[in-house]
């Protein structure tokens, strides 16, 4: 429960804690189909434990056909077969606790699957008693007004459906229709899976895309002009977030289910903008704890839409200032999040620094230095604590992901080079954290015995948890002593935040202070030398870590080998 420091700083344990995302088709198999699954979880539970992690987010394991890999929820009282059964969960959630850990369960709440009997009875005929659960427009009507879809082949939302001469509304795959959150029988059965998992014991809910539950009702007809006048830009992200009572229906479930349990509610939250963000998370608002912005894993897109890559690249300047406004939002009221990969997004030390063999580990381990000095919660994706890389795929066939390939099609349909778009896939395409956790230099990386869902990093041979396990100086290891020097110091957790040197395009650097004491913060983003210049007034002291041997340093500066990072204690 809740406490406060002398400060008054209101603690949570889900302030202070570290979380560690597994992905469970790529995390471990336990029976050689080829798909990672609980079992295979329950296998790793002493590794996972040996982070010194508190809390496991763990991506959609209910029952479900798997187009979107999980988020097409069939039954969301069962577990996916491929994954296990209940009672292999309910094994998993107790071995969890047993060492200390937290389980954050992935609840999909903005759609379900369309083969749910929720939406089977809706699509039976207009009068059946679930047809109000989804959003429908009678074909009479004449076409409804155009809405985006994020995996669409034809990139359109509204799906005509013969059986009832209508159309139903799906933000994501035609197969992920929108649930109806303006139907009270709706809030009701969602608080009421809410509460199924809450009393079997998890401890709270990363809620996948939350803030597109509230529709416009008017269903107004918008062309990229209006959204431009809006938005500044063709942001459909933002519109589908800026829901009338999307707030209201947080509150509700906050007020009706969330607050009776001491849990955590994370929110998915593209489309929210700074000037909203409290608004989401002030523990006077009664909504969510925090949330996931999107801002800083757009930069360096010059199409977010298609994670198209700009050619300039993206600056450390800017990616200082959305970080920098992210922890600010919340000095004061509320509580932020920190994350540089997932699901969703590439490998971190592709995306954000080098894989290079030359520099991979270092910049491994800046990026790790990075996410856990940070004010806001360090979310950790499985595998970046050995520094995985992306696979890099050559041909559209290799993937899995429905996304890249629904877009590829889509590109080919609108006559563009889709191959061209497969080169900037090999940085930014979700498949790249999707491949199977490197454990042993083995065959399929001691994932599986059989042939996995997806291919296996080749640079597993290197890469790999067994290796690092005894050698002091890998990532594992840096990782581990990362973890325990935030756990240690309450400095890193509540401490306020400075950036410092903003315009510098190598270094980024930041002051963390609690009281009297003090850290110092200084990361080189580059494959080159960087000096950093000691002012009077940052006398430092102790070196709390290192990801170099040594520390390069004159009384008036330090300079910084190509990806450093080191964590300074100063007065």
């Amino acid at each position: 429960m809740e406490s406060s420091t002398p400060d008054g700083i209101e603690r949570r344990w889900w302030k202070e804690g570290i979380v560690y995302q597994i992905y469970p088709r790529s995390f471990k198999d336990s029976d050689g189909d080829g798909i990672g699954d609980l079992r295979g979880i329950i296998e790793k539970l002493d590794y996972i434990a040996s982070l010194g992690i508190d809390i496991v987010w763990l991506n959609p394991i209910y029952d479900s056909p798997n187009d979107d890999n999980g988020y097409d929820i069939r039954d969301y009282r069962a577990i996916m077969s491929e994954f296990g059964t209940m009672a292999d969960f309910d094994e998993l959630l107790a071995g969890m606790h047993e060492r200390g850990i937290r389980l954050v369960m992935d609840l999909v709440l903005n759609h379900s699957s369309d083969e749910h009997p929720w939406f089977e009875a809706s699509r039976s005929s207009r009068d059946n008693p679930f047809r109000d659960y989804y959003h429908w427009w009678p074909a009479e009507h004449g076409p409804p007004p155009y809405r985006w879809s994020y995996f669409d082949e034809k990139a359109e939302a509204w799906r005509y459906d013969e059986a009832t001469d209508a159309y139903y509304l799906h933000y994501f795959s035609r197969k992920q229709p929108d649930l109806n959150w303006e139907n009270p029988e709706v809030r009701r059965a969602i608080h009421d899976i809410v509460r199924f998992w809450l009393d079997k014991g998890v401890d709270g809910f990363r809620m996948d895309v939350v803030t597109f539950i509230s529709k416009d009702l008017d269903w107004p007809a918008l062309t990229d002009d209006d959204l431009k006048h809006r938005y500044g830009s063709v942001d459909w992200p933002q519109y589908y977030a800026s829901g009338p009572r999307l707030h209201e229906f947080l509150q509700e479930m906050r007020r009706e289910v969330l607050d009776r349990y001491d849990v955590v509610s994370v929110g998915e939250a593209a489309g929210v903008t700074l000037d909203q963000a409290v608004d989401l998370v002030a523990a006077d608002r009664g909504e969510l704890d925090m949330f996931f912005h999107f801002d800083a894993v757009s930069l360096g897109l010059s199409d977010v839409g298609y994670k198209q890559l700009d050619p300039a690249g993206w600056r450390l300047s800017d990616f200082k200032r959305v970080h920098s406004a992210w922890s600010d939002v919340f000095a004061e009221r509320g509580w932020g999040s920190v994350y540089l990969g997932n699901h969703d997004q590439p490998r971190m030390v592709s995306r954000w620094a080098s894989d290079s063999a030359t520099h991979r580990d270092y910049a491994a381990k800046m990026l790790h230095t990075f996410l856990l000095t940070m004010r806001s919660t360090p979310y950790v994706y499985f595998g970046d604590e050995i520094g995985m890389a992306n696979i890099r795929f050559d041909r559209i066939d290799d993937y899995r992901d429905l996304e890249t390939i629904n877009w590829y099609h889509l590109l080919e349909a609108e006559g563009k080079d889709a191959d061209r778009y497969l080169e900037d896939w090999k940085i930014t395409a979700r498949d790249n954290g999707r491949t199977p956790f490197q454990w042993d230099e083995t065959v399929n990386a001691g994932f599986t015995e059989g042939e996995p869902w997806i291919r296996v990093n080749p640079d597993h041979v290197s890469y790999n948890a067994a290796a690092q396990e005894d050698d002091p100086d890998s990532i594992l290891n840096y990782f581990r002593r990362l973890v325990a020097l935030r756990k240690g110091d309450p400095v890193f957790v509540y401490g306020d935040y400075t950036l410092l040197v903003p315009n510098d395009e190598q270094v980024f650097a930041y002051t963390r202070r609690l009281r009297e004491e003090g850290i110092l913060v200084l990361l080189n983003f580059s494959d080159t030398s960087a000096d950093f210049d000691l002012s009077t007034d940052l006398p430092t002291d102790e070196v709390l870590i290192n990801n170099y041997p040594d520390v390069d340093r004159v009384p008036d500066r330090i300079r910084l080998r190509p990806y450093q990072a080191l964590v300074l204690a100063h007065a």
